[in-house]
């Protein structure tokens, strides 16, 4: 289920049913069998999250929280992203807000698979790679933040983990046990 909220004026640029479908399809692609709740919110909400599962008091693009091991099978996780830092970032990169939500989805369900790009070598890249080209989405997360730019975007894609295929390197203590991993 995709969630706007709040109502904002970035709905009528977005469609739920589109970015739904694409969800569907990216979830199948990534191989995640289980559900994933989204919410689309504004850089407050994502800044309150990013605080509070992280301890970066900034907003992000997107984060990506694996449900528990003993729900991964109908509920693999949730992702929360910003329609303001994905706006700015669509106008950098030169598509649509609906083409930069979806790779933001795509970058996120790589997450709740176990990928991490921090802790890899270039594994999260390759698959992330040839699934936008599956997809059909423009330069992936990962091929854009490593690809100079005259203006890059101020955020950065963040991960909150429950239980994942890699280690982070990062805990923050919190009362559900969750790990969190994210762009430098």
């Amino acid at each position: 289920m995709i969630t706007i909220e709040p109502p904002s004026s970035f709905e009528t640029s977005l469609s739920t049913p589109s970015l739904t479908r694409f969800l569907n399809r990216a979830r199948i692609a990534v191989g995640l069998r289980g559900a994933v709740d989204v919410l689309l919110a504004d850089d407050s909400t994502l800044r309150h999250l990013n605080n509070t599962l992280r301890g970066k008091n900034k907003p992000t693009d997107v984060l990506s929280l694996p449900a528990p091991t003993a729900f991964a099978k109908k509920h693999v996780g949730d992702l929360a992203i910003s329609l303001e830092t994905a706006n700015r970032q669509a106008k950098t990169y030169g598509h649509t807000l609906a083409e930069e939500t979806k790779i933001l989805l795509l970058h996120g369900l790589l997450h709740l698979s176990g990928e991490d790009h921090e802790t890899d070598n270039g594994e999260m890249a390759s698959r992330e790679a040839t699934l936008r080209r599956e997809l059909r989405l423009p330069a992936t997360l990962i091929e854009r933040t490593t690809t100079p730019l005259s203006k890059k975007p101020s955020s950065t894609t963040k991960k909150a983990a429950g239980s994942t295929k890699k280690p982070s390197p990062r805990r923050i203590p919190s009362t559900t046990q969750n790990k969190t991993r994210g762009r430098k």
